[in-house]
């Protein structure tokens, strides 16, 4: 986030409006909500993560206990709980889905 001056980039008339609530002060003008990424998209992190999850639910699958995966990806016994809870729902609505496709 770089910082701009207010006379460098707002029309005169928005500055002094501005300068009645706010002045001499940093000011964080958020992107309309429709531009915004979400969170770890332009960092890789959530697809490291969604990866992660996804090599989980691959050994538990494979018969990996909980436990073996929580001392392996150092999360709790509830946090692998929930990555195998969702990534099944995942392939099985994935499963649902490709079947459905198939039947037409």
């Amino acid at each position: 986030m770089n910082y701009r001056n207010g006379r460098d980039v707002l029309p005169p008339r928005l500055l002094k409006e501005l300068q009645k609530h706010i002045e001499g002060e940093l000011i964080y003008i958020p992107k309309k909500s429709n531009e915004r990424v979400g969170w770890g998209v332009n960092s890789g992190t959530r697809q490291m993560i969604e990866r992660r999850n996804e090599e989980i639910y691959n050994l538990h699958c494979s018969g990996h206990s909980v436990e073996y995966l929580t001392k392996t990806y150092h999360l709790s016994v509830e946090s692998i709980r929930k990555v195998i809870l969702k990534k099944r729902t995942e392939h099985e609505a994935e499963a649902r889905s490709q079947k459905v496709s198939a039947q037409r």
